[in-house]
């Protein structure tokens, strides 16, 4: 049965000495294809195979087996993100972290917001605030959102002063214990963070005191309650 889907490659292997096998993201899940010689230089499907590469494809598909790529259109190879090292680590951790939250719930969601991070990268907007927009928002669909329109432990909407990974969310001065206080910008922007449409943003001006408590408290988050573990993250470490 012939298919055209719309999607970004999300990973490539070599199959035999000339072809790949790729699996593209797409709005209806995760779809496995064989390109035929796409490893040779002649090969029409050499420069439209690889990794990060956002395109239509053109598949005789097959539901519970490999699909066979048959002609593919280009949309977009995120080429200034390929050529820069940061952004293809931060590209690669996003969509290993991307397809995990994925496997947890299979929602259309998670592709457009995907989607929209890569292009604000491709863009030139700083990887490390798109990512942690992106992860923050993905604790939604793996049911651990944090606690941010009021104070984690009384419920208060007055006085936050911090926010703690520990307890899960916004604490308010009243409750304030042992845990360090942050920026009050830090504390706006992690809620605008998550109501934020990626897709829309036009300006990224945040200075490196928020972005670094803000990085702090996901990252800590995730390592508390997500239990992912994600093998791009020592890279991305070693890079920030």
């Amino acid at each position: 049965m012939y298919k055209k889907i719309e999607g970004i490659i999300v990973s490539e292997f070599t199959y035999e000495e000339s072809s790949k096998i790729i699996k593209i993201f797409t709005k209806e899940g995760i779809v496995s294809v064989i390109a035929k010689g796409a490893k040779k230089i002649k090969s029409p499907f050499f420069g439209t195979t690889t990794k990060f590469t956002y395109g239509v494809y053109n598949i005789i598909y097959k539901e519970n087996g490999l699909s066979r790529l048959v002609d593919s259109d280009i949309l977009d190879d995120f080429r200034n993100i390929k050529k820069d090292i940061v952004k293809v680590s931060y590209t690669t951790y996003i969509t290993e972290l991307t397809l995990q939250v994925y496997k947890h719930e299979e929602n259309l969601n998670i592709y457009d917001l995907y989607i929209a991070s890569i292009n604000k990268i491709n863009k030139g907007y700083d990887p490390l605030i798109i990512s942690n927009i992106l992860k923050l928002k993905l604790l939604d669909n793996l049911g651990i959102k944090p606690v941010i329109d009021k104070c984690v432990v009384c419920g208060s909407t007055k006085d936050i002063i911090t926010v703690s990974s520990y307890l899960g969310g916004f604490v308010c001065k009243n409750c304030l214990n042992n845990e360090p206080i942050v920026d009050i910008k830090t504390i706006n922007l992690i809620r605008g963070f998550y109501y934020v449409d990626i897709s829309k943003i036009s300006k990224l001006e945040i200075s490196d005191k928020n972005k670094k408590e803000i990085d702090t408290f996901i990252n800590d988050y995730y390592d508390r309650y997500s239990g992912i573990y994600l093998k791009s993250k020592s890279i991305l470490e070693n890079i920030k």
